[in-house]
């Protein structure tokens, strides 16, 4: 079941908040909460119901180990338990996301033809155990624990971060669903929870999903094996740049939405990472409660920068490799998880240079957009070989985005270059028919979305009041308040996207 469906929206969203503030107000605690839990385990059953066991098994195995890893033992015995319990987390995601990837790379590397069935990713798999891993390192590490098992499979469960995160914490959620009772019902949490909601919702139907043509044209082309010019490759590969962001941000934004209906916070995960001036900021922006759980569990047990300059690159690039794999089972994602493993090591070398030279930053608003510029075109290029189908259709759109297939602006749109169109060709511009690029109008499409990604509030800003997130992003002029005008804005954007939900289409992150 997805967020932006008819079935979601209209009968499963209302009737659970419904049912559980009844049961809140007239019956108890336990039952109300483990209504949600129920309630989750058919929003994720509603994808396919032969994974429910997938999941039960799992909250049961971890909570398991979790009570071991809580209980009185040798520092050795929970050690061993911690051991077990991470490397059968990892052997289950593993079957079922690079069986199929690693068996398909023995055969092209030796030649082999070994037939191995192929296997359904299970929905969410990666994200619920991520966040169980995080919850049996915290219990190991005596930062939390659990003996009530309806309480960890709420927390693993709870529908609204279920399928594409964030990745939570034991011990920010848990006190949150303790104090559900002692909460008073607030009708502006309903109102705010919607407007998030909804706003979040019209980043997804309206802007997202326009954009996705643009970029399946481009990247089916590159598949292929075909060229593109130089401005249809940028089209494409801009369009697939916004789509994610807008297709991310938005399901971000309507899950915080959703749980605050329930009174819960969920920590901020996406805060505006395309205003960042530097790779370093935009992993401290993009998919926050990933980078933090790569950073906490992995980059700093690996040693961090503890071990010199050296091991400290040599961790990040390892970090960022297995964070690429993370999101699919592909070497475009290891190369992907790669570039910005170089990205961040030449950023944090610059940064060390800096210091030893006694370069400061200096401030200025130039400053700033060159580096906010280099930084979104080097993860634009990045995420070519996030979207290919393959390496040879990413690097046939990386030498695309070069001018390997010519500069060619169309020539039904000549006359919008008045004068120009006679300087051009001495430039090395061709006039020829485009198919994928129309001339001046997708220039300003993209420029547009460049101004709105760069300049605009991001939602969490404009809700700072109402502290919808935990440790909300710094807040802007423009604050959301529960008037009228703010009424009628929501409504017109809630009618528009509810209209435009006649082609559904599943968020971009739930691949992974």
């Amino acid at each position: 079941m997805l967020f932006n469906s008819y079935e979601f929206i209209f009968f499963f969203l209302p009737l659970s908040l419904l049912v559980y503030l009844a049961l809140r107000k007239y019956g108890s605690r336990r039952v109300s909460l483990s209504w949600i839990v129920a309630a989750s385990l058919f929003f994720y059953g509603w994808w396919n119901p032969a994974y429910l066991g997938l999941i039960l098994a799992s909250m049961f195995f971890n909570y398991s180990i979790g009570t071991l890893l809580s209980s009185n033992r040798s520092h050795n015995s929970r050690k061993t338990i911690l051991v077990i319990g991470i490397t059968a987390n990892l052997l289950l995601l593993g079957y079922y996301k690079y069986a199929n990837f690693f068996v398909d790379t023995i055969n092209e590397v030796f030649g082999y033809s070994w037939n191995f069935e192929h296997i359904i990713l299970p929905l969410a798999i990666s994200f619920f155990t991520f966040q169980q891993i995080t919850y049996l390192v915290d219990a190991y590490r005596a930062e939390t624990r659990e003996y009530n098992f309806l309480h960890y499979a709420l927390f693993v469960s709870f529908f609204p971060q279920l399928i594409a995160g964030p990745i939570v914490h034991h011990r920010e959620m848990m006190p949150q669903f303790v104090m559900l009772e002692k909460k008073i019902f607030n009708f502006e949490n309903i109102a705010v929870g919607l407007s998030i909601f909804f706003l979040g919702l019209f980043k997804k139907v309206i802007v997202a999903d326009s954009l996705s043509p643009y970029a399946i044209s481009a990247f089916d082309v590159v598949a292929g094996g075909e060229v593109l010019s130089f401005f249809e490759a940028w089209l494409g590969v801009l369009a697939y740049t916004f789509q994610l962001y807008f297709d991310f941000s938005g399901y971000s934004d309507m899950a915080v939405g959703i749980a605050f209906l329930f009174g819960i916070r969920l920590p901020l995960n996406f805060n505006s990472p395309y205003k960042s001036g530097s790779i370093i900021e935009f992993w401290q922006r993009w998919h926050m409660t990933l980078s933090r759980f790569l950073r906490d569990y992995l980059y700093i047990p690996l040693g961090g920068n503890r071990k010199g300059l050296p091991r400290r690159y040599i961790n990040l690039m390892l970090t960022m490799l297995l964070g690429g794999l993370w999101h699919g089972a592909g070497w475009t994602f290891v190369v992907w998880g790669g570039l910005h493993g170089i990205y961040l090591v030449i950023n944090h070398g610059w940064r060390s240079i800096k210091e030893v030279l006694g370069i400061r930053q200096t401030g200025s608003a130039i400053a700033r957009m060159l580096s906010q510029s280099l930084t979104f075109f080097s993860v634009a290029l990045a995420w070519v070989y996030f979207r290919a189908d393959s390496l040879d259709a990413a690097n046939l759109m990386v030498k695309s985005l070069f001018g390997y297939g010519g500069v060619i602006w169309p020539e039904e749109a000549k006359g919008q270059l008045g004068a120009f169109a006679d300087i051009l060709p001495s430039l090395g511009v061709q006039f020829q028919f485009q198919e994928h690029f129309n001339g001046l109008d997708h220039i300003l499409l993209v420029v547009s979305l460049l101004l709105v990604v760069w300049l605009a509030p991001n939602i969490h800003q404009v809700f700072y009041k109402n502290t919808a997130v935990i440790d909300p992003p710094q807040p802007v002029r423009l604050s959301w308040r529960p008037d009228f005008k703010w009424a009628t804005a929501i409504t017109v954007i809630a009618v528009v996207s509810l209209l435009k939900l006649g082609q559904v289409s599943e968020f971009l992150y739930f691949q992974f």
